[in-house]
């Protein structure tokens, strides 16, 4: 059962993200769709920790003047190996090098949240520490050509077959991993109208 927590202004989620539109609406919030393709480039000189809140910040406010009272919520996530973004894979050949890379190793993933009206922009993110297993060619090749995560930060999803087969650890949140820290959404959607 949703409890849908309808909000006065009306919320708009600008992404096109199924995971993401997944997760808000079990929130329990109605919600439109609004999303617009944005350039996700941003400055050489930015530590990752601020990237994801960086670009979210932009994907809100490329919507902001076709929107009249409702509130913008945007995100963006990011997987981090030894303070090296790790983007979305190109092909297979590029998701393979990035699996490889993380497997055996601990990495953080971490989505930057922006909340945006004409009046006020609330900016949050959440970091998530994620440990895999060692990997063999085999499970790598498997998972790429089964579940094709080309639309995936770090060329991987933990609610797909490498998160449930591989994932030995994480610390903080798992929904976080998913593309939105929805413990800080609620908190800070509550509060955005106060």
């Amino acid at each position: 059962m949703s409890i849908y927590l309808d909000f006065n202004p009306p919320l708009v989620l600008a992404s096109k993200s199924p995971r993401r539109q997944q997760l808000l609406r079990e929130l329990g919030f109605n919600f439109t769709i609004k999303a617009k393709d944005t350039d996700e480039s941003y400055p050489e000189n930015l530590s990752p920790e601020d990237v994801p809140s960086f670009l979210a910040i932009k994907k809100a406010k490329a919507l902001l003047n076709e929107v009249e009272d409702e509130i913008i919520i945007a995100s963006d996530t990011i997987v981090v190996l030894e303070k090296t973004i790790l983007g979305k894979p190109k092909d297979y050949d590029h998701a393979y090098e990035m699996i490889s890379n993380l497997s055996g190793k601990t990495h953080q993933v971490i989505t930057g949240v922006c909340l945006l009206n004409k009046t006020k922009q609330v900016v949050f993110s959440d970091t998530t520490q994620v440990k895999l297993k060692n990997l063999s060619k085999e499970e790598i090749d498997y998972y790429i050509k089964r579940c094709k995560p080309f639309d995936k930060a770090g060329a991987y999803g933990i609610q797909e077959w490498l998160g449930m087969a591989a994932i030995e650890r994480i610390e903080g949140s798992y929904f976080n991993v998913m593309g939105l820290p929805t413990h800080k959404l609620y908190t800070e959607l509550l509060k955005f109208n106060q």
